[in-house]
């Protein structure tokens, strides 16, 4: 066995330290990496009666815009896709959707900087 552990990507760094901010403002993971055919969206997790489909987006400390700005029309029509399709399987009538943007900044050795968007978008924009 290798003796060394491979170092994570910047884009899993990030989706794990989202996932762990979520959890610790006690979110439930519902789903992380969900592909709903051509569509995916990166955490599904679950407060109370809302479903939240959240896209995550990172940057390395030096990076000249935050990492949520790049979410455009384009993301947002495919995360739309995708919450179509997961209501379709999984929704239930007593539940709320919404959907947030995290955008987590990853400094090579610190600690990542995270920032929550809720309500970033909607389905009907």
């Amino acid at each position: 066995m290798w003796p060394f552990r491979k170092k994570k990507p910047e884009w899993r760094r990030a989706e794990d330290a989202a996932a762990w901010y979520l959890r610790r403002r006690g979110y439930r993971i519902l789903h992380r990496n969900l592909r709903l055919d051509r569509f995916e969206v990166d955490i599904v997790a679950q407060k109370k009666d809302t479903v939240v489909f959240v896209e995550v987006r990172s940057r390395a400390d030096d990076a000249l815009t935050a990492p949520e700005e790049s979410v455009r029309q384009t993301k947002r029509r495919h995360l739309r896709g995708a919450a179509r399709r997961y209501i379709a399987r999984f929704g239930q009538p007593r539940l709320y959707y919404r959907f947030d943007v995290m955008g987590v900044v990853t400094p090579p050795g610190k600690r990542p900087q995270i920032t929550h968007y809720k309500n970033a978008f909607t389905m009907d924009e």
